[in-house]
C-alpha cells in the first residue's frame, strides 16, 4: 500500500459528477485538480449499507473541505453507471459535490494498494495528497467499520499548519511549533 510520502498515482477515471442529462459522467485524472490539495476515499461496493453513510458525510462537509482548498474523490470498483444508478436512488447521494471515481479495472485500487485480499474491492482507504500530489496521510479501515469524516477534516487542518499539532488538536488552538517559539 502506498504510504505517506509517496506520490498519488496516475489515473484517468470516469467520474459520475451529476445526474443532469448530458453531464452526468466527466474524465478525471490525477492532473485535474492540480494545484490543491486531494482528499480521496474509496469504500467497497455500491448498494450497500455502510457506505452511503460515508458517502453522504463527505457530501455534507464537502464545503469544509473546500474552505481548505482542498477538492473530494470518492471512488469505487463499480462503473460509472452504477454510481449514477446509485446517486439516483439513493436519496443521500442525489447532490453529491464530488465525483465518484469508477475504478472498474481495478487500476487506481491496485496502484494505491488497497483492495481486499478475498474480496477484491476497494478498503475504506482515505488518502490526503498536498498540492504536489505527495500523500501527507493515509488510514485504511476493514470493510465493517465507517470513517470518521470529522477527523479527516481536521487533519486536513493540522497538515495544513505545517507545524507540530499535538494529539486532539483542533484547527485556531495552539501548535507545539508555536508554543516551542513562544518559550525560546
Amino acid at each position: 500500500m502506498l504510504t505517506v510520502g509517496d506520490k498519488l498515482p496516475n489515473f484517468k477515471l470516469k467520474g459520475t459528477v451529476s445526474l443532469e442529462k448530458n453531464k452526468e459522467f466527466q474524465d478525471i485524472t490525477n492532473e485535474t485538480y492540480k494545484g490543491k490539495w486531494t482528499v480521496l476515499f474509496a469504500w467497497p461496493k455500491d448498494f450497500t449499507f455502510i457506505c452511503p453513510t460515508e458517502i453522504a458525510e463527505f457530501g455534507k462537509h464537502n464545503k469544509d473541505f473546500n474552505d481548505r482548498d482542498a477538492v473530494v474523490l470518492g471512488l469505487s470498483t463499480d462503473s460509472e453507471f452504477v454510481h449514477h444508478a446509485w446517486r439516483t436512488h439513493h436519496p443521500d447521494l442525489k447532490n453529491l459535490p464530488f465525483p465518484m471515481l469508477a475504478d472498474i479495472k481495478r487500476e487506481l485500487s491496485s496502484a494505491l494498494g488497497i483492495l481486499h485480499k478475498e474480496e477484491g474491492v476497494a478498503l475504506r482507504a482515505t488518502f490526503i495528497a498536498d498540492p504536489e500530489g505527495i500523500i501527507r496521510h493515509v488510514s485504511v479501515n476493514d470493510l465493517s467499520v465507517g470513517r470518521n469524516v470529522k477527523e479527516t477534516v481536521r487533519t486536513l487542518d493540522a497538515l495544513q499548519t505545517d507545524e507540530l499539532c499535538p494529539c486532539n488538536w483542533q484547527k485556531g488552538e495552539e501548535t507545539l511549533t508555536t508554543k516551542l517559539q513562544k518559550a525560546g
